[in-house]
């Protein structure tokens, strides 16, 4: 193998921002890291609704740099470090660690290889599957700031809406291992039981069921807070008539939530060290399940990104082993 075909990998990338179709597997250059990256062979990234945004453009220029072509998507992912630059010292080739990035102008983990700064990245638990691990990162980051926003504890009463979704089903847990009371807000009979599988004291089909008469049933005397994690007018209808309880919604919630009263707290999902050891330190004690929907290879991603657009529990993850392999 020659010098220049060790250094190509695969990639599902963008020539175009636009629909699914746009997204196309082929060769590119393998990124290098700098001197305070990691440089991961992808074992699997995790498949968000924020990609499908991303795809589209709708983030073009946020992030401090202009767009640049061909372009990876992926901003969760988990892998084994193949190299690490001259000021890494927490890191060594050949860990297990599982990362939370943004996007990049050397790519995401829609690819073979990735780079990322090192404050990014913690150990994977041995107790946590690559393919389980790719799937956690943002989603339970987001999960835990809203928590700790809403100083969630124990005996606390707590509303979770879209609970069944990838940052709901690790809040509901979460939630628990902390001590709290859920009452769960999903849709459809299997939302409900995973809701309830996962430890919620309580699960309720939020298009089929009167939230506000659970409400009433589940914290007679109110609840202590709210996280939500989809919007709409039947929510904000919903969250009016809550009274001044805080509502915990993170960036990112389409259409996002509004409220007279000036109870709702928007946030970011915190990532860095101290946020990743906390996350997973639960995980590794246990506390955490990582519901999967469906696991895609990368030539899948196509797919993967139509599967976006229809009803699934939990997350979707891209593996970066060959379909013939599986």
């Amino acid at each position: 193998m020659s010098t220049s075909d060790r250094l190509k990998m695969r990639a599902a990338v963008l020539d175009a921002f636009g629909g699914p179709d746009k997204l196309q597997l082929r060769q590119v250059v393998r990124p290098q890291p700098a001197p305070n990256q990691v440089l991961i062979r992808v074992e699997a990234a995790g498949v968000g609704s924020w990609d499908a945004e991303e795809r589209q453009g709708l983030y073009d220029g946020a992030f401090g740099y202009p767009s640049k072509f061909p372009y990876i998507l992926g901003w969760d992912g988990a892998g084994v470090i193949e190299a690490v630059g001259a000021d890494v010292h927490r890191f060594e080739p050949g860990e297990r660690v599982v990362v939370a990035s943004m996007p990049l102008p050397d790519g995401g983990f829609y690819a073979d290889y990735a780079v990322v700064d090192q404050e990014n990245l913690a150990a994977a638990p041995a107790n946590l599957p690559l393919d389980q691990a790719a799937a956690l990162p943002w989603d339970g980051l987001t999960a835990q700031s809203g928590l700790d926003l809403l100083e969630v504890r124990q005996d606390y009463r707590l509303m979770i809406i879209g609970a069944s979704g990838g940052v709901g089903h690790l809040a509901v847990q979460l939630a628990k291992n902390r001590g709290a009371r859920v009452l769960a807000v999903a849709s459809g009979d299997d939302g409900l039981d995973l809701c309830l599988k996962l430890g919620a004291d309580k699960a309720v089909d939020g298009h089929r069921e009167n939230i506000l008469e659970a409400v009433r049933n589940f914290a007679p005397d109110g609840l202590d807070g709210v996280l939500t994690l989809v919007g709409g007018a039947a929510i904000d209808a919903v969250l009016g008539l809550l009274g001044d309880v805080p509502v915990a919604v993170p960036y990112g919630v389409n259409p996002e939530p509004t409220s007279e009263k000036g109870n709702i707290r928007l946030y970011n999902g915190e990532r860095g060290n101290d946020a990743f050891t906390r996350l997973m330190a639960v995980v590794a004690a246990g506390g955490v399940q990582v519901h999967i929907a469906e696991i895609f290879s990368l030539e899948e991603v196509v797919s993967a990104h139509e599967r976006l657009k229809q009803h699934y529990l939990g997350k979707l993850v891209l593996t970066m082993a060959d379909k013939a392999w599986r």
